[in-house]
């Protein structure tokens, strides 16, 4: 167990499409929301880490490092950490628990901020793997001769080949589309609200098959703040703590998406297998699930990494109406990242711990005091459990 830390305050932007703001804006704005959230100031925040650090390899993707966020906000740490190689978009989470379990610091502010939707244009959607290069090493060396220049294709590979094996079909995934539109839609901080239906989802342009447009998150600008805390100093916040009772970050094979043993398998597998190994809670104590999707058919990976169904029953698990609204297990209650909009996992922790602290509005589950995190896709992964006492 993980108990010597807690998530104390989250905080997010107004996030939007094309919102011409400087990523610093949306940051600050974020930053202030979680400090109020957690009853702190800027003079309790001894620790900053982020997800990737500052990156110019894609616009828009990752603008601001430490530095000068610890510089806007005028803070003075004693821990700082920004983490572009780890357990995916948990990373810094998971730094931020250990540094304050070790007393590297108190409170530590997590963030993860991004203007790719006003960055990008027609011409510059994303950064091409190699570009610039006069040799490929790696996998990349495989998969950008092949024309696979997008994780589009690789997450179309997975899914070609777990419909093959499972029988899963389109019909199935877009369930898992639909059931977010409709959590999104009793958000308000969430970016796509029109109504979806499977008419729409079915009628919608391919992008990497079988992967069509509403199996893919959006692009947006928008910053979210998440401050994690020791245990002894969280009973002195605002909110009740929300005690991080365990987690997982195992990486049991190659760091390629095409070279897994069981490509029906991620690295989702591997860091929810680890993670269950330190708690005694079990699958059916969870009320909250927010996993990660940048493309759908990630859903289904993380409920069968997660032990809510077994191998190759995710497809009759969401036929079954247990991941949307009103569902036993509701799956990304704000809309997810196929709806609320890609702040690579940050939005749905944000969202878990809206739940857990009874913030929910319309899409409320009752009585909510457990939720699982699962963030990354392909070969890394990083899950938490977090419970409310």
């Amino acid at each position: 167990m993980t108990t010597k830390a807690a998530v104390t305050g989250v905080g997010m932007s107004q996030i939007g499409r094309r919102t011409e703001r400087p990523a610093m804006a949306h940051l600050v704005e974020a930053a202030k929301r979680a400090l109020h959230c957690a009853g702190l100031t800027k003079d309790d925040i001894d620790g900053i880490a982020t997800y990737p650090g500052k990156a110019d390899n894609s616009p828009g993707m990752s603008p601001l490092g430490t530095g000068e966020v610890r510089n806007a906000l005028g803070l003075k740490t004693r821990w700082h950490s920004a983490i572009p190689d780890g357990p995916s978009q948990m990373a810094p989470i998971m730094v931020a628990a250990m540094a304050v379990a070790t007393g590297q610091a108190r409170h530590v502010l997590c963030f993860r901020a991004l203007t790719e939707s006003s960055s990008q244009t027609a011409a510059q959607r994303a950064s091409i793997p190699g570009a610039g290069k006069a040799r490929l090493g790696g996998w990349l060396s495989n998969l950008v001769p092949a024309g696979a220049m997008s994780a589009s294709n690789w997450a179309g590979w997975m899914a070609m080949r777990y419909f093959h094996e499972f029988g899963m079909t389109r019909e199935h995934l877009g369930m898992v589309a639909i059931g977010e539109r409709a959590f999104a839609q009793l958000n308000p901080l969430a970016v796509m609200q029109t109504p979806l239906t499977m008419d729409d989802y079915l009628a919608a342009r391919m992008i990497s098959s079988p992967l069509g447009l509403f199996d893919c998150d959006v692009p947006i600008d928008g910053a979210c703040v998440v401050i994690v805390s020791a245990a002894d100093a969280a009973r002195d916040c605002a909110r009740e703590p929300l005690i991080i009772e365990a987690m997982g970050a195992a990486l049991g094979s190659q760091e390629t998406w095409d070279q897994r043993a069981d490509l029906t398998t991620m690295g989702a597998h591997d860091a929810s297998a680890d993670m269950w190994l330190r708690t005694d809670m079990k699958p059916e104590d969870i009320d909250v699930l927010a996993l990660y999707d940048g493309f759908s058919i990630f859903v289904p990976y993380w409920l069968e990494a997660l032990g809510f169904c077994g191998h190759g029953e995710a497809k009759d698990f969401i036929a079954e109406g247990n991941i949307g609204p009103g569902g036993r297990f509701p799956v990304n209650t704000g809309g997810g990242q196929l709806s609320g909009g890609r702040l690579h996992g940050f939005g749905l922790l944000h969202e878990a711990c809206t739940q857990l602290w009874g913030d929910g509005g319309g899409r409320q589950v009752a009585n909510a005091k457990t939720a699982v995190c699962g963030m990354g896709g392909g070969f890394i992964a990083g899950s938490m459990l977090l419970r409310r006492d």
